[in-house]
């Protein structure tokens, strides 16, 4: 081959690859619309699932009143998950150049770690705001424990669905897409406070924002976003699990601030 040819098939090949990276970032805003509308798709979901229940379904109206937050919370967010990982299967797949990411068996001592790692810094994150004088009581978290009450299913959504989601927005979107322009520090110090905001809980925005800066720097360490996605799928299940066993640890413990050892917060 000539060298002519051979810077030729150079230019051509990194044309291929930036416009296999423009493509990926379509992917990437496409997965950002579908998180964000499903956050607001309540607008709709709510009246037209009372609407079915009550109208197809001849359910009382006092009993979809309560059934319609949860039953489409699950169906909001099972649908937006699908959406997200089709369009993230299809980005990975015309992604051209990637980070070489740590071995399996290294990463998977990692995610282990992690789940460790999360409950420290959310103890950290209510040590540092009690200092404050900010109540460590989540409204958040009061709201999704209520639904999981009236609707089991509700556990696949704040364990496992939710945290899925928000590691590909937060940490493989935003933070990985801020991670190629600048420091990890700054990356993951704005896609963390984004995350925080995104919980709309003002009061615990140090505490979330930490959390979400400990995934961050999982998902830098290993470059595996399976990393991260375990820690915070293990670290809601166990939050989810042992809020609902608050009393009977109370009564042995006879301990009445069980969130200041457990961390009572759910991502």
């Amino acid at each position: 081959m000539k060298v002519d040819e051979k810077i030729q098939f150079k230019s051509a090949n990194d044309i291929n690859i930036q416009k296999g990276n423009s493509r990926v970032k379509k992917e990437y805003i496409y997965i950002l619309a579908t998180y964000v509308l499903m956050l607001f798709s309540n607008i709709i979901g709510y009246p037209l699932v009372y609407r079915i229940g009550v109208k197809v379904f001849h359910e009382p109206a006092a009993s979809m009143k309560t059934l319609t937050p949860p039953l489409w919370t699950v169906i909001s967010f099972l649908v937006g998950l699908a959406i997200v990982l089709h369009f993230l299967r299809k980005a990975l797949q015309k992604e051209k150049s990637r980070v070489e990411a740590m071995p399996a068996g290294a990463s998977a001592v990692w995610a282990v770690f992690g789940v460790f790692l999360t409950f420290f810094a959310q103890a950290a994150g209510v040590t540092v705001e009690s200092l404050f004088g900010v109540s460590q009581t989540s409204d958040n978290t009061k709201q999704i424990l209520t639904l999981i009450e009236r609707f089991p299913l509700v556990i696949l959504i704040s364990s496992i669905a939710g945290p899925i989601m928000e590691e590909i927005v937060f940490r493989k979107i935003i933070f990985g897409s801020l991670r190629k322009r600048f420091s990890f520090i700054i990356s993951g110090v704005i896609s963390s406070v984004i995350f925080g905001l995104a919980h709309t809980e003002p009061s615990h925005l140090f505490l979330y924002s930490l959390l979400g800066l400990t995934l961050a720097f999982l998902y830098e360490k290993t470059k595996r976003i399976t990393v991260p996605m375990f820690a915070h799928v293990t670290m809601n299940t166990i939050v989810v699990v042992l809020q609902f066993m608050q009393p009977s640890i109370q009564q042995s413990l006879q301990f009445h601030e069980v969130n200041s050892i457990i961390g009572g917060f759910i991502l």
